[in-house]
Order: structure tokens, then C-alpha cells, then sequence
């Protein structure tokens, strides 16, 4: 199964979204985004699915990884691109219980779903390393 992730960037920092109890992977911290119909593309997709669930629109930039991980018996083709709002920041979102703001170099204060940590390992790879005068 393809889904897709929306890693939206501002001022150095990135969204980061809790799913909410009674979903998949209640508790666990994601990208937001979500599946791929068979009409759409990848981008499309997440364009679609971060209005659903956050209500505001996005640009979809280039692809930060695309990777495949094993959860629960079933595949997660998980495809996350870099992502700018066209909006003011949500307010709400209808599968996440909290949304937060983090620099790159804290996302792994949060408790990661399996096929995000893969990406979350990725970023902070090519976080620039901060150096000191």
C-alpha cells in the first residue's frame, strides 16, 4: 500500500502530528498524509489528504525518501516529500489529537510510527551539524 507524508518546513522547524486514539497507531507521531487513490499521483495524493485533514492547502516539493517497512503483517510504501503551507498553520486536524512545531535535530524527542522514522532518520542525517564560534 502506497501512502504518502507531507514534511512541512518553517522557520527551521517541522510539523509533526499525534494520531489520534482510535486510530492506526493511536499515540505514535507521523507526518501527516495518507493514502494514494488509483487516480492520483503521489503528490496529488498528499495534496488531497493533508486539506482533508488539516484544512489547508500545501505545495508539494521534492521527495525526501521513499521507503518500504514491514508493520503488523502488511507493507508500508511510505513516500514523504518536503512541504510548504500556503496558509497559516492548522488549528485542528481530524485524525491527530497534537500537532506540534519541532527543529529537526529534536524529532527524535517524539515517539515515531514504524514507516515516519525511517524519513525522521533521514532528516536529521542531513541536518547541517550546528557549530559554535
Amino acid at each position: 500500500m502506497l501512502v504518502v507524508g507531507a514534511v512541512i518546513a518553517h522557520a527551521g522547524h517541522v510539523f509533526c502530528c499525534r494520531r489520534a486514539p482510535g486510530k492506526a497507531s493511536a499515540g505514535l507521531w507521523e507526518f501527516p498524509g495518507g493514502k494514494v487513490e488509483a487516480d492520483e499521483t503521489p503528490e496529488q495524493a498528499l495534496a488531497r489528504e493533508i486539506r482533508e485533514e488539516l484544512g489547508v492547502p500545501i505545495l508539494v516539493g521534492d521527495l525526501v525518501l521513499r521507503a518500504t517497512t514491514p508493520v503488523d503483517g502488511r507493507e508500508i510504501d511510505l513516500a514523504c516529500y518536503w512541504a510548504t503551507l500556503q496558509q497559516d498553520a492548522p488549528a485542528a486536524s481530524t485524525d491527530h489529537d497534537d500537532m506540534v512545531w519541532l527543529p529537526i535535530a529534536e524529532l527524535m524527542s517524539l515517539d515515531w510510527a514504524k514507516p515516519d522514522l525511517t524519513a525522521v532518520l533521514r532528516l536529521i542525517a542531513q541536518e547541517p551539524a550546528e557549530t559554535s564560534d
